[in-house]
């Protein structure tokens, strides 16, 4: 049975639906080694222009590492899945398109960090969201201590991560933790939204806008502000910003090619 669903929408959205519903979605080797060969086969693609991540047919999202399977590990085994997971979330980072988490349930360790990866998180007002690590005596080891600190600010990530705390939808958004959060059955219509708003616009522009901001946010200023400069350097020249112009004067809609 595959363990991601790939559904392609219109306008260049993908949806990846993580499929282990019985496992609460959590990330096998399998689920890994196929969300690895979807991140490899999008990655190069102008075609795709926003990735949503969700979890299938379950008030879970995804519980992050499957344990049982880690449980039947050495510890050689359990390093080699650590970094896997690392990796894979590392990648989902650095896709070129914009991303969205929509957590139509809860989402815990491994995979709120890979909420925390995508660029826009949507929240279900029933989930619980935690990074749980240390009630099982280890840490965050895909990222979790570093993103959830930035998105939050230290002190919030250092209570939630101290204390395994879980917390709701609700208090996700008000900490900062996810951009929206709705009604579970809402959670993917929301996402396909932004989606297409997304989608509407012109694709060059929305990935140097999400690289001038990855980027920009760990530097100082002066230099930030350059790689916002060279971000806009690389629009000038596409055929997508002469439409966009062409679009305004005459009034209408315009149909960006990402050239």
């Amino acid at each position: 049975m595959k363990t991601l669903l790939i559904e392609e929408k219109p306008n260049g959205i993908v949806i990846a639906t993580l499929n282990r519903p019985e496992k609460a979605n959590a990330l096998s080797i399998q689920l890994l080694r196929e969300l690895n060969d979807f991140l490899s086969s999008i990655e190069n693609d102008s075609s795709i222009r926003v990735v949503i991540f969700t979890g299938a047919h379950t008030r879970v999202f995804c519980a992050g590492a499957d344990l049982k399977e880690r449980k039947g590990m050495n510890d050689q085994e359990v390093r080699f899945s650590v970094q896997k997971i690392k990796m894979t979330i590392n990648r989902i980072a650095a896709l070129k398109q914009p991303t969205l988490a929509a957590m139509n349930g809860t989402a815990l360790g491994g995979g709120l960090e890979l909420a925390l990866a995508c660029d826009i998180r949507i929240a279900s007002l029933l989930g619980q969201y935690g990074l749980t690590e240390t009630s099982l005596a280890i840490i965050p080891g895909a990222g979790g201590t570093q993103r959830l600190s930035r998105l939050i600010g230290t002190g919030k990530a250092k209570e939630m991560i101290f204390t395994s705390t879980k917390i709701t939808g609700a208090e996700a958004k008000e900490v900062g933790l996810v951009e929206h959060v709705e009604k579970q059955e809402e959670v993917i219509s929301k996402a396909l939204k932004i989606a297409h708003l997304i989608a509407e616009n012109g694709p060059i522009a929305v990935r140097q806008a999400k690289r001038a901001i990855n980027l920009g946010i760990e530097v100082d200023l002066n230099t930030s502000l350059t790689i916002e400069t060279n971000a806009y350097e690389k629009t000038i020249v596409t055929e997508d910003r002469l439409e966009g112009l062409l679009a305004f004067e005459q009034k209408r809609k315009p149909h960006y090619k990402g050239q």
